[in-house]
């Protein structure tokens, strides 16, 4: 049995939190669920710092063997809470998801739910992103089935350091998942425009609108293999992507690049 932390960007009523918590529990995992009260997509790894957070436990919308708190920060500040205030023993992984939407290459940099797992290991605690990768799609059973399955090939493998993982999983049937590849981050691409708009009393506001317009492949990595495809090629070919992430943004490349430049000459 695992003790498990869960959160998410989706807020605590969603239904991908609740399928992946009960599926957990049900399979006789200690599970915490310490989400946002309300959507917070796309916050990044933003923290509250210049207003209180408030929390307080749910009842009823989890498994009863469940404990759910509801947290009015940000997903990060969530995972920061549940470590300090809410769990008495540390956990063994953090998990957040299921989210509803895809976090596909360069998705990640602005995600809550990849930011709430990276919280975790942060504190050197294995933890893992999943990601339905549809906006339309509310079948979130294969995703918590194969999270319950990650959960155990984790438990049984040593690794170097606490893994953070990014897995979408794709919006289909159980029985047409092509198969599980581990996958390299890709890039997505936005048609990005504020549309102008106009409240009751005649004072406009921007609204933010995004369309993707295309899928750009990664350069390849002179540390990877050639054959690791990109998650956003492998979730078309309709197979569940594990990313490995870092929160180390040190451009090696550019450091060996400006090395050999003297600055103060």
């Amino acid at each position: 049995m695992s003790n498990i932390l869960i959160s998410n960007d989706d807020g605590i009523f969603a239904s991908g939190v609740r399928t992946l918590a009960n599926t957990l529990a049900q399979a006789g995992h200690q599970v915490t669920v310490v989400c946002p009260d309300r959507e917070r997509s796309a916050t990044g790894h933003g923290l509250t710092l210049h207003q209180p957070i408030r929390a307080k436990e749910i009842d009823s919308v989890f498994d009863n063997k469940v404990v759910a708190w509801s947290c009015s920060g940000t997903p990060a500040d969530c995972v920061k809470f549940a470590l300090s205030a809410v769990l008495k023993t540390r956990p063994d992984i953090v998990f957040s998801g299921i989210n509803h939407g895809p976090n596909l290459g360069t998705d990640v940099l602005y995600s809550g739910t990849v930011s709430a797992a990276m919280e975790g290991v942060l504190e050197g605690i294995p933890s893992v992103a999943f990601s339905l990768a549809s906006f339309t799609d509310f079948e979130f059973q294969p995703a918590a089935d194969f999270a319950l399955k990650l959960l155990q090939q984790l438990a049984t493998k040593h690794y170097p350091k606490a893994p953070l993982l990014s897995v979408n999983i794709p919006p289909v049937k159980a029985s047409e998942i092509a198969g599980v590849l581990v996958t390299r981050q890709g890039l997505r691409r936005y048609i990005e425009k504020f549309e102008k708009r106009f409240d009751p009393r005649g004072k406009s506001y921007y609204w933010l609108e995004g369309e993707i317009i295309e899928d750009i492949e990664q350069p390849e990595d002179i540390n990877l293999p050639p054959h690791i495809l990109t998650d956003v090629q492998a979730i078309r070919d309709r197979y569940i992507t594990i990313t490995p992430l870092q929160y180390n943004l040190t451009d090696g490349m550019i450091v060996k690049h400006l090395y050999k430049q003297d600055f103060f000459k």
